[in-house]
């Protein structure tokens, strides 16, 4: 699948992302070739495989539950175009 520059231009603005013009064909030709191995993982046969928690098939070891970061959030919604409350506003998309 081909992703086009206009696809591209389309998905760095909703990623509010900035690349030049002349990076646009680069990225256009690394994300056809994402999508295109994505298909090519679509076409294997899976209906025999069981779903695993572990690839060893070993018991998920349990952690203390601490905060180990602070808390930076008001500094990443200065980025946002829309913030109330704390809360991401977004554009309605379902009716």
């Amino acid at each position: 699948m081909l992703i086009t520059r206009e696809d591209v231009k389309k998905l760095c603005h909703l990623a509010r992302l900035e690349i030049s013009s002349k990076e646009i064909e680069d990225v256009s030709m690394k994300l056809s070739d994402i999508v295109d191995m994505v298909n090519e993982l679509r076409t294997a046969e899976t209906s025999s495989v069981l779903p695993m928690a572990h690839p060893l098939d070993q018991a998920q070891r349990m952690r203390k539950d601490k905060v180990t970061e602070v808390d930076n959030h008001e500094q990443y919604q200065k980025n946002a175009p829309l913030v109330d409350k704390d809360l991401y506003l977004v554009p309605k998309v379902l009716e």
